[in-house]
């Protein structure tokens, strides 16, 4: 209860510093605060109000958690005196009020008309009203806009001279973005421009751009009803006014010039050393870093064919696979037109990375008072045979002290050695496929090995794994697609454990399984995709948008094909189960999706939603899924009120028993939140919180007690929990710490209604961790 107060009153002693300052300290006198801006629209169809306020020249202060404006409490915290350090640094950190400004307001007003004139309202009118408050130095306006009648499109035709150009516009007429019946919208007639000039681009039209493409609008008096005329005009030749066709292109040569610096190519770019290799003509610096086969490979331009915009765009997508690749541009020259054809030189410039790169990471931890640290290397070679071949070889060590009570346990401490290495191929690697086929595919091959040495209070074990994978990525990295043509892991504990199990768990299959040898071969698919869009990959920043989603799925299966091989063998079974090389392996069908959406308000505020389900299920050569495949919840970025691995499965009422986490998995798996995110100032963000979920047993097993599925009382079973998080943003990464508290808790002979009756011992819990939870 101490602790309890004592947060109470830090929170009300921040909130009675930060406002006990007034928010017009700063203005100036004669001058007014604007306090708040309101956007009212009638009459419109299709409008958002909260796109509207994008088109505004002057916005209040920023607010968050519903109202407050922090960022210019903390600017007002500061005093007149600006010599003082502290004083510049707490308006550093702050917001200066925003002076109300009559010309930025008549301004805006007239960019709310011109938003709604290209929404198609052309009669749209803007009024102002503002409410000032003398005595606070405040002031708030509101834009009234009303809408009118829209106008609408009533029929399309063409006008387009060019026959030959007419016959690629006239057969994709289905396509169109713009049909009758829609509203006279300008932000659709420019989408139509840019699909036309996408689709002529990619048939040869290299010198076509949207500019040439234009729309006539003719509206009869006293109509709303518009008749839309689309032209495609011809080109002016520089050299006199008279009109020509356009005219297709074709590629003569594709050269690639590894060692690019700016200027080089127009300048007369002099190659140590020139190989042509099939179609392709390589100029070559100081040295043949890259194999001229690898980059032929990534070629889709081909010598002789018409230009196409797509060939440049996959060939662009291929080469960015190359890790040993820094910069890629690919530009078009065109040359001397020969005999009736237009010509063009395709360049493709490159610059080289760091052949090789080592990162070291240390972190310490601190778990109700044992101490523990873990240091990790990576070596990174990115051109192991000039082929932009990546090697990644891991290597991580971690240490953790322990202490209590040691009785039964085999280790007083938790050590692991850890080393991964593998090697990722710019390309699709198999056997018996064809070259055109594996171009098309346009994935990257992956190969790894990995071995796992841990040493717990609870066993010793040693994983080992291998993997052949296929990853494909587009090129703006908003679809990711994983295809694990085969997983293999085999975990082994040595045989003083088996003693250790046969003591502690005689009659619990899940626990004895969960510490004896197994083998697990699977495949798998995993699918992600999102609509966020970076700026800059470099800095990772994304554009704001109005509402971001993330979408990933995956599927797994395992034992499929050694069950088979059994079956057809004749193999005898053992204690009711197939094994290999006298172990049992796993069999078994996995599946997950976790849906995120995230509504932008605008830049410093936003709603995040998280939905995620998932299912595993043994079947054939196994009772129970392997520990390791098992679902868990609570911890930083499931249901905050719990730590991680203390909550369910089900209605399970856990013991608190240094072995009892190994009963805190389940094969189904539900969880969900809502998070409001806020940014406060400098990098700090805040949020508030509400958890929910839980993980289920699909059997009754006897360790998991009220851990099973049942869909007449799964409901009751879905924990609850919420909380606030404080986050520092670094564009880089990002810091996070949550505080959470239980709301509802499901388990048997527990408070059911934490939310009505805290205590913050038992009910509160801190996560760190990096980055956003979902």
């Amino acid at each position: 209860m101490v602790k309890k107060h004592l947060l109470h009153l830090l929170l009300l002693s921040a909130v009675t510093l930060l406002w006990s300052c007034s928010s017009t300290k700063h203005v100036p006198v004669g001058e007014y605060l604007l306090d708040d801006v309101s956007i009212k629209v009638e009459d419109a169809e299709n409008v958002s109000t909260s796109e509207l306020y994008n088109y505004l020249r002057q916005a209040p202060n920023h607010k968050v958690l519903g109202g407050l404006k922090i960022q210019l409490a903390t600017y007002n915290m500061s005093g007149r005196d600006t010599t003082k350090w502290y004083n510049r640094w707490l308006r550093r950190l702050g917001q200066a009020p925003v002076i109300y400004d009559q010309t930025l307001t008549t301004a805006s007003a007239n960019q709310l008309r011109q938003a709604m004139i290209n929404k198609g309202y052309l009669g749209a009118s803007v009024s102002i009203d503002t409410i000032r408050r003398d005595k606070k130095k405040k002031i708030n306006v509101e834009y009234n806009i009303k809408a009118g009648q829209p106008h609408r499109i009533a029929s399309i035709e063409y006008n387009i001279p060019d026959t030959t150009i007419a016959e690629y516009v006239y057969a994709d007429t289905a396509r169109t973005t713009i049909k009758p019946g829609n509203l006279f919208d300008i932000n659709n007639l420019d989408d139509e421009r840019i699909l036309i000039t996408n689709r002529l681009r990619n048939q040869g039209y290299y010198a076509f751009n949207k500019d040439y493409i234009t729309f006539t609008a003719d509206t009869a008096a006293n109509s709303k009803d518009i008749n839309l005329t689309l032209n495609l005009n011809y080109p002016i030749n520089p050299n006199d006014t008279s009109k020509t066709v356009h005219r297709q292109y074709y590629i003569r040569d594709v050269i690639f010039v590894v060692d690019y610096e700016a200027g080089s190519v127009d300048s007369g770019f002099v190659a140590l050393d020139t190989v042509k290799y099939k179609d392709i003509v390589v100029l070559y610096g100081k040295d043949h870093y890259i194999k001229p086969k690898a980059l032929e490979e990534c070629c889709f331009i081909v010598p002789g064919e018409k230009y196409q915009a797509q060939q440049v765009d996959l060939t662009h997508e291929a080469l960015g696979r190359l890790d040993i690749l820094k910069f890629i541009n690919i530009s078009m020259k065109p040359v001397a037109q020969i005999g009736e054809q237009m010509w063009l030189d395709a360049y493709i410039l490159m610059s080289r990375n760091k052949k090789q790169g080592v990162t070291l990471e240390l972190e310490g931890t601190n778990s109700e008072g044992d101490l523990g640290f873990g240091v990790g290397v990576t070596y990174q070679h990115r051109n192991l045979a000039k082929g932009s071949e990546l090697l990644t070889a891991k290597f991580r060590t971690a240490y953790e002290s322990l202490s209590g009570n040691f009785d039964g346990i085999i280790n007083d401490r938790y050590t692991e050695y850890a080393t991964e290495i593998g090697v990722t191929l710019p390309k699709f690697v198999s056997p018996f496929l064809s070259k055109g086929f594996k171009r098309r595919m346009k994935a990257t091959t992956e190969f790894a090995v990995s071995f796992n040495y841990q040493e717990r209070p609870e066993y010793t074990r040693i994983i080992a794994g291998a993997a052949w994978k296929y990853k494909w990525n587009n090129r703006q990295n908003t679809v990711r697609r994983t295809f694990d043509l085969l997983d293999i892991n085999y975990v082994y504990l040595p045989n003083s454990t088996i003693d250790f199990i046969d003591q502690i768990a005689p009659s619990n299959p899940l626990l004895r399984y969960s510490y004896e040898d197994h083998f697990i071969m699977k495949m798998g698919y995993t699918y992600y995709r999102t609509n966020k869009r970076i700026v800059s990959t470099t800095l990772r920043k994304y554009i704001l948008q109005p509402s971001v989603y993330t979408l990933r799925a995956s599927i797994e299966t395992a034992g499929n094909l050694l069950y088979a091989l059994s079956n057809a063998l004749g193999q005898k079974r053992e204690d009711g189960a197939y094994k290999l090389f006298d172990i049992q392996y796993s069999q078994y069908v996995k599946g997950e999706i976790d849906y995120t959406y995230t509504r932008n308000f605008n830049t410093r505020n936003s709603l995040a939603f998280h939905a995620g389900f998932g299912i595993g299920v043994p079947y054939a050569n196994s009772s129970m899924m392997p520990f390791e495949k098992r679902f868990y919840a609570g911890g930083a970025n499931g249901v905050r009120g719990w730590n991680v691995r203390t909550l369910g499965p089900g209605n399970y009422d856990s013991r608190n028993s240094v072995t009892d986490f190994i009963n805190q998995c389940g094969d189904i798996r539900f969880d969900m939140s809502v998070e409001y995110r806020a940014k406060l100032f400098w990098v700090f963000e805040g949020a508030l919180f509400v958890d929910a979920g839980n993980v289920w047993t699909i059997h009754n097993y006897e360790n998991q007690p009220g851990g099973q599925f049942k869909f007449n009382s799964f409901y009751d079973e879905i924990a609850m929990a919420y909380g606030a998080g404080l986050r520092l943003d670094f564009t880089y990464f990002l810091l996070r710490l949550d505080l959470g508290m239980k709301a509802y808790n499901p388990a048997k002979n527990q408070e059911r209604w934490p939310i009505f009756n805290p205590r913050w011992k038992r009910d509160a819990t801190f996560h760190f961790a990096v980055g956003y939870p979902f």
